[in-house]
């Protein structure tokens, strides 16, 4: 069996895809040119790949800077970001309890061989005189 071609799709805003064809038309390439050249260089880099400009190319190469980039980040931040992770997985325990309670409701509702009357309905059927106060 040979190598057979695949075809990926994917979608990009108008403003991603505009600048993708000035890039294509800048070097007088197709844009399905462009993105072969750049899937190849990922497989070929085991998907360690920076696209940075051709004038910043030989800065980007000799500041040893290794790829992929690392930030630090306070530790502050990580903690709020546990803390609201822990509130959103609480918030969703509630929810599910809720939803849990509202169909043991409804599931007792429809159980119940009483007739359910509602109080809407009782008011045009009164043979009763009303009475107003005040």
């Amino acid at each position: 069996m040979g190598n057979k071609n695949k075809t990926i799709s994917f979608r990009v805003n108008e403003d991603a895809f505009e600048t993708l064809r000035e890039i294509a038309e800048e070097r007088d390439l197709s844009l399905s040119a462009v993105f072969r050249d750049y899937v190849d260089m990922l497989v070929a880099h085991d998907g360690q790949v920076r696209v940075v400009p051709e004038h910043e190319f030989d800065a980007a190469t000799d500041d040893g800077a290794d790829f992929p980039p690392t930030v630090e980040v306070p530790k502050s931040f990580v903690r709020e970001h546990e803390r609201l992770e822990l509130e959103a997985e609480h918030l969703r325990e509630q929810l599910d309890e809720h939803k849990r309670y509202v169909n043991h409701l409804r599931e007792r509702l429809e159980e119940s061989e009483e007739d359910v009357i509602q109080l809407e309905d009782l008011d045009g059927e009164r043979d009763e005189p009303s009475y107003r106060l005040g």
